[in-house]
């Protein structure tokens, strides 16, 4: 840092060390940030909030097993019986059902003692559970609602083999004719090529150890060290249990056919689709070993997430541009969808001027766009230099042919940025004021991930808030964690300290993300409780809610409504900030 001197007490802040009459009396959170990079973790809000789902769905006792997997860790079927409290069977079937509705991962783990068979809760899976909806809406949306129904039985149910699918179709129509199962094997396939749903990972994969650098530690460069992120155990077992990219949308025509070994899968397919499946024959410890022959489906709820966050992208820059670029930037993404390896790309995947057009006037939207304006959105959208001519001219055709073979990639990183700071801004803007989100804006508009430091006077000056109002508000965001604050001390003629603000984006983004987790609990767990004080009106028909019980039950179905609308919006901004 460069710190320039104009007169005792007045410090300006640059880009190197500190001269030695200056010594630095904090350096708290500034320093843990340069050692590593830290990631976002699970807070005790978010555990809670995870729990209440769960409890929701599936009871206490369920909830009770996945939340003692959520504090502990992964653990093998003795500790959790041991943790937990509960009889061997209530765990059992516990996790069972967790297994089932994808909330649970099996995976073996050697150990002193052997190979032992450990249980890990899949966390964004149990937050997935109330995204159903959003789920279905973008099947309908891409797909149609034969699909969104076929899929419904998916989310619902957890896992179902190819033939329990159809059959569930079938009495969803109430018919067995063939052209019912003909359709409804079309839907599957369309879901299975789209993406949407994908065979289930292994049953308990062989999770090795994590390999060790060997022989002598060779001196590695700073960007080195900050790129260099360790997997979490929870990203290792994911990994592990993910089928290849060959099989894993791979469909197999009639799996349930002339083998002996599937007579039990065809009975269980026979069974009432509208109960909960429950693999009663299954042993706890193998239970994958059973039905290795049977082929389960399950959604794949890292394409449904990709499909948002490409919405959430289109829908930012068409606020922050026009229609034609979010056009534009919807005809790129789903043109390189099925080529993303990850969800949390920083990039879209490279395309060529000639494909980008060719999907851009393919839809509806797009039809009227001309290449001259293709071109200035891509050009807008990947900050390149406006696009040259427009009339007919010398070298113009050179030009084109060169922006033919130029291939674009949009950063989705920084739009995904700027939503966050967005999210962010408004908070600070209705707890504080508009003075507050003016200095939060100028701390965080820095490109450095930490920020850079800011001296108070210039805080007041730069972001035009009075000077005597500039510490208070300071203050208050300090005290609520959304600035971090350093004193630097002068050791001049007159000795004297000087307050540094700045903002620590990855501290303050889980700061606000733990609040999000905190208020989804808190509205989740009102909802309960004015549901049960309402329990008697609800359950009074509605021919007979007269007086005052008809005033009781309207003001239910508002606060219902206004409740559900709440925590729509709140989990895309906890998906803006966790998933995205």
């Amino acid at each position: 840092m460069l710190v320039t001197i104009t007169r005792p007490g007045l410090v300006r802040l640059g880009l190197c060390k500190l001269p030695p009459f200056i010594s630095r009396v904090s350096l708290t959170e500034a320093s843990n940030q340069k050692k590593k990079k830290k990631k976002m973790t699970v807070t005790n809000s978010g555990i809670q909030y995870a729990v209440q789902i769960i409890t929701k769905h599936f009871g206490n006792l369920v909830a009770k097993v996945c939340e003692t997997l959520l504090k502990s860790g992964p653990l093998n079927l003795g500790a959790l019986i041991r943790s937990t409290a509960l009889t061997p069977q209530q765990v059992k079937n516990s996790l069972l059902i967790l297994v089932q509705h994808n909330c649970v991962q099996p995976f073996t783990q050697e150990s002193k003692a052997g190979l032992k068979v450990q249980y890990m809760a899949v966390y964004d899976n149990i937050l997935h559970r109330l995204r159903f909806a959003k789920f279905l809406a973008v099947v309908a949306q891409e797909l149609d609602d034969d699909c969104k129904q076929l899929l419904a039985g998916l989310l619902e149910h957890g896992r179902l083999t190819q033939q329990q699918l159809m059959d569930r179709a079938n009495q969803k129509s109430k018919s067995n004719s063939s052209q019912v199962q003909n359709a409804a094997q079309d839907n599957f396939i369309r879901l299975v090529t789209a993406r949407f749903v994908e065979r289930c990972p292994a049953p308990e994969p062989l999770l090795e150890e994590a390999p060790e650098q060997e022989g002598p530690k060779k001196p590695r460069s700073k960007s080195a060290k900050m790129a260099q992120v360790s997997e979490t155990i929870e990203q290792r077992v994911l990994a592990a249990a993910r089928p290849m990219e060959a099989i894993r949308f791979l469909i197999t025509t009639n799996p349930e056919t002339d083998d002996p070994s599937q007579k039990s899968e065809n009975n269980s397919s026979s069974m009432s689709v509208g109960e909960k499946r429950k693999f009663d024959d299954l042993d706890i410890g193998e239970h994958g070993s059973n039905d290795k022959e049977v082929i389960l489906w399950r959604a794949n709820f890292e394409q449904f997430i990709r499909c948002l966050r490409h919405k959430a992208c289109v829908e930012n820059v068409r606020a922050r541009h026009d229609d034609g670029a979010a056009v534009v930037l919807r005809a790129v993404l789903k043109a390189t969808r099925m080529q993303e390896t990850k969800v949390k790309t920083d990039y879209s995947v490279p395309l060529k001027m000639g494909a980008i057009y060719n999907e851009v006037i393919d839809s509806a939207a797009g039809r009227n766009l001309t290449k001259v304006s293709v071109k200035a959105s891509l050009h807008l959208l990947c900050g390149a230099p406006p696009v040259r001519g427009g009339y007919e001219g010398e070298g113009e055709d050179e030009d084109e042919d060169e922006d033919e073979d130029v291939p674009y990639s949009i950063d989705l990183k920084k739009i995904i940025e700027l939503l966050q700071n967005d999210e962010v801004e408004s908070i600070v803007l209705k707890r504080y004021g508009q003075d507050a989100c003016r200095i939060f804006r100028l701390l965080t508009s820095q490109s450095k991930p930490a920020g850079q430091f800011f001296e108070t006077d210039k805080i007041s000056v730069d972001a035009l808030v009075d000077k005597k109002e500039t510490p208070k508000i300071l203050y208050k965001l300090w005290k609520d964690d959304y600035v971090h604050m350093e004193k630097l001390s002068l050791t001049t003629a007159k000795q004297s300290q000087v307050m540094v603000w700045k903002v620590h984006k990855s501290i303050v983004w889980e700061h606000v993300l733990d609040e999000m987790y905190h208020a989804a609990y808190n509205l989740v767990k009102r909802y309960d409780h004015e549901r049960e004080e309402n329990k008697e009106v609800t359950n009074t028909p509605k021919e007979k809610r007269v007086g005052e019980l008809e005033k009781k039950a309207n003001r239910f179905l508002g606060v219902r409504k206004i409740m559900a609308l709440s925590l729509v919006k709140l989990d895309d901004a906890l998906m803006l900030f966790h998933d995205f």
